[in-house]
């Protein structure tokens, strides 16, 4: 698949409370004086992002911690809030050497700092003395789990006007870190951007440098990862509002439509999860969308790849696929149409939906969520890698 970034790509937006302050030069080392505070959230911060769903099944960030600072690899994931380093503590089940690893500074988050009951509540790591470190511990779905304790540090960040600000964020060091599967994961962390006010991009907002923005662009070459609102285009972008009662992006109701047409199978919920390397649907729109796109390929020169176990669903050509593009035109469009929304569509083209195999097949990146504890819920992960509409397609808490 060739990279199309630019906000052309999947991309959501979350626009949260607007805060008006301004960051104290004398609260960050190396600041740009020129620049010293931005006004009123008037700048972005972008990061490039490395990774793609099939084969790595992850994208990653290279984020700088301290000062000097310090660079680590971590997980995007906008499923959770919080941001995480493998800790030199010592530390259990790190994947890292040592040299790698973050090392604290007497610079741990005490119990009675309101971000330590942002990440936990209470009654799971009681505060019994407000001077006590806050503790953490964060479980994933299918990556294991992460203890350890908070900490503050510099993050140095480059603005898109200019300015050079190293804000103290609060962040995990994880010094006993399990995993689940064979596989290893070969960055130091996670970076956690969901809609907590313990996530780095709520952090942000609080102290006047972005608005509570988060967005990316994904493709199967990677992509960027951007905080605040510099990047949005002021016309051609369709909105959809969040659910405020989840901690998670969450758009609403959707109907399933296919090759244009309504599929009749509606009221479909779904979280915006970056965490997750594909797209789950419920039991009912999985098989509504198999039998969908089955009943469509008769008549192609296409043949089901059982032998082949990368992913549930593979077709197989009259010779390997070198690409998706080699074999987008066997299949039809899809899109989410939201019902809280007039004329509101999410439109995933087939490249968006595919994965090449290692052995040259065509494969189905949309899953069974059911299969894995998802009836309720539906994902919308890695897959689709891209979108292909007129309009860009953003998500609003507005």
């Amino acid at each position: 698949m060739a990279k199309r970034c630019g906000l052309t790509l999947t991309a959501f937006l979350v626009l949260g409370l607007f805060f008006s302050c301004c960051f104290s030069e004398t609260n960050h080392p190396q600041t740009n004086k020129k620049s010293a505070h931005l006004d009123s959230f008037g700048s972005s911060a972008v990061f490039p992002l490395h990774g793609n769903v099939y084969p790595l099944g992850y994208y990653s960030v290279s984020l700088s911690i301290g000062n000097p600072g310090k660079r680590f690899d971590l997980d995007i994931d906008t499923g959770s809030d919080l941001t995480w380093v493998q800790c030199d503590a010592p530390c259990t089940g790190c994947t890292k050497p040592r040299e790698h690893l973050y090392k604290p500074k007497n610079n741990l988050v005490q119990c009675e700092d309101p971000l330590c009951a942002a990440f936990h509540s209470p009654a799971s790591f009681p505060c019994n003395n407000p001077s006590d470190q806050c503790d953490y511990e964060v479980e994933y779905a299918d990556q294991g789990s992460s203890l350890g304790v908070l900490v503050k540090d510099y993050f140095p960040l480059k603005f898109t006007n200019g300015s050079q600000l190293g804000p103290r964020l609060a962040f995990g060091c994880g010094y006993d870190q399990k995993h689940s599967g064979l596989s290893m994961p070969s960055t130091t962390g996670v970076l956690g951007l969901g809609t907590g006010k313990a996530s780095i991009v709520s952090q942000l907002s609080r102290l006047g440098l972005t608005r509570n923005v988060v967005g990316h662009c994904l493709s199967s070459q990677g992509g960027f990862l951007f905080f605040g609102n510099d990047l949005v285009p002021s016309s051609g972008v369709m909105w959809t509002p969040m659910s405020r009662n989840v901690n998670h992006y969450s758009s609403g109701p959707a109907e399933l439509v296919f090759n244009g047409k309504p599929t009749g199978v509606k009221a479909l919920n779904f979280v915006f999860d970056s965490g997750s390397s594909y797209t789950y649907f419920n039991s009912k729109a999985y098989e509504a969308l198999v039998k969908l796109v089955r009943n469509d390929l008769k008549g192609k020169p296409l043949k089901d790849a059982t032998e082949d176990k990368s992913l549930p669903i593979c077709w197989k050509g009259s010779k390997p696929f070198k690409s998706v593009h080699d074999a987008q035109n066997y299949f039809k469009p899809l899109a989410l149409s939201f019902t809280n929304v007039k004329n509101v569509q999410l439109h995933i083209s087939p490249e968006a939906y595919l994965i090449v195999s290692q052995y040259g097949n065509v494969c189905l990146g949309i899953l069974n969520g059911s299969e894995v504890g998802l009836e309720s819920t539906n994902i919308i992960g890695g897959i689709p890698t891209k979108i292909s509409s007129l309009s860009n397609f953003f998500s609003s808490f507005l």
